[in-house]
């Protein structure tokens, strides 16, 4: 790689490294060193390609989603490590912080599967729709509806007081996580 596609290259990782960080630390149910690993792994495979990448951020979002689900393909997966509760949960109508509300997303978020984690972040973190998740998945729409559908109840049952994320635009019961950005 020439001076100059080194130079695109570094421009692409300052500008883009924290969306994309905050992405991997979704898909990796809160674990900033695997999240980190995630996308230093998708960096490298970019910069090899780079010459060829028409649009980096798509495709190095393709690369942390595909990594992520060979991650939980894999025939013994690794265990989740086992963190402290959260902080005693917010009280509906006592003026909870954002940062409160980003503590229990993300524990919540942590106690799912990796399958169901890795399908709520694509359909409302990354806002995509359900068949461009079920093509990213390798999988059908109808299973893409299905594990939302059980993910969003088990969501709802470790953190209730997500409720009060579901704004006036959203489908009854789906959350809107875009007031609460989950980042480390």
């Amino acid at each position: 790689m020439d001076a100059e596609g080194q130079e695109s290259f570094r421009e692409f990782v300052r500008s883009r490294s924290g969306a994309l960080l905050r992405t991997a630390v979704l898909l990796s149910g809160g674990d900033q060193h695997a999240a980190e690993d995630l996308l230093q792994n998708a960096l490298v495979k970019a910069v090899g390609r780079w010459y060829r990448i028409d649009e980096p951020e798509a495709y190095v979002r393709q690369v942390l989603y595909r990594q992520q689900i060979s991650r939980w393909r894999l025939k013994w997966p690794r265990r989740e490590l086992a963190v402290a509760e959260p902080p005693e949960t917010p009280v509906a109508g006592d003026g909870a912080s954002t940062a409160e509300l980003r503590i229990v997303l993300r524990g919540a978020l942590a106690k799912l599967t990796a399958r169901q984690r890795t399908v709520l972040v694509l359909r409302y973190f990354e806002d995509l729709p359900e068949a461009e998740v079920a093509a990213l998945l390798g999988c059908s729409v109808g299973t893409v509806r299905s594990t939302t559908h059980r993910s969003l109840a088990r969501l709802r049952g470790l953190a209730p007081e997500l409720a009060r994320l579901e704004g006036p635009g959203t489908r009854t019961g789906s959350p809107d996580f875009s007031p609460v950005e989950v980042g480390p």
